[in-house]
């Protein structure tokens, strides 16, 4: 029973450790339980939102529900290049490759970045338009637009949130993805209820606050997450001249 208390501990500490020189039945234990975690407060930033959003009104909670299933589509790409991030960061990682490591990292980030600015683009334009299309009542597109234009304009926000927990997890320190997914989901909860009912005299945004809160959350946490990356990373260190794209890595990036 301490064993597995320890290893509970290291797991959420994510202490560097060499996982190729363990046993697989630790080391999968060791980088599961921060992913697991990691997972789960990802989906608590829609189920935060609508907890605090439902008071206000169904036609507010409808935004969300329309928003999130067209988001949805664009968290499956950013998602992907996560996986195909964490899947080559991880190879040259084993492989003691830690220049290949930071190339591909910083192709997968640029290429991400790019595709993202381009979605984040067309859902701000079309946002009204979305909505109508998923089926909404005009009186349902005139209030959540706004919404939907801010959670599709933080389209680079979300994919740099993907795309560095995925190479955190590739260089072997999941917990860090952990921790930075705990700093954005504590900050939505503490801002959902003020940026939307307001507070003092101050009557709040109403739906268009959830999408202010769950920006700023993220937004921070992606500058922890760069704070790690570039500055204070005990695995994956990376540099400016690391950021480009490769026509090699990113097709390999694509394939996988």
């Amino acid at each position: 029973m301490q064993s597995i208390i320890q290893t509970v501990r290291e797991a959420l500490q994510g202490e560097e450790a060499d996982y190729t020189s363990m046993r697989v039945n630790r080391a999968i234990v060791l980088l599961a339980i921060p992913m697991i975690l990691e997972m789960a407060m990802e989906s608590l930033f829609a189920v935060v939102d609508a907890f605090f959003v439902g008071k206000v009104g169904k036609g507010a909670l409808a935004t969300i529900g329309f928003t999130e299933s067209v988001l949805t589509i664009t968290y499956s790409l950013a998602f992907g290049v996560a996986m195909g991030a964490t899947a080559i960061v991880a190879r040259r990682w084993g492989e003691k490759d830690y220049a290949g490591a930071r190339k591909s990292a910083g192709n997968a980030i640029v290429l991400g970045s790019l595709i993202s600015v381009v979605l984040g683009i067309i859902g701000v334009i079309f946002a009204p338009d979305i909505l109508s299309l998923m089926g909404a009542e005009q009186e349902v597109v005139e209030s959540g637009s706004a919404y939907t234009r801010i959670m599709f304009g933080s389209q680079l926000i979300i994919m740099l949130l993907f795309l560095h927990n995925g190479i955190f997890r590739g260089a072997g320190n999941a917990a860090a993805a952990m921790k930075v997914l705990m700093i954005a989901n504590g900050l939505n909860i503490c801002l959902d209820p003020i940026c939307i009912h307001g507070i003092g005299a101050w009557e709040g945004m109403g739906v268009t606050g959830a999408a202010v809160a769950t920006t700023i959350g993220r937004t921070v946490g992606v500058l922890y997450q760069i704070y790690l990356l570039y500055f204070a990373g005990k695995t994956v260190r990376l540099k400016l001249t690391d950021l480009g794209i490769d026509q090699v890595l990113t097709k390999k990036l694509i394939q996988v």
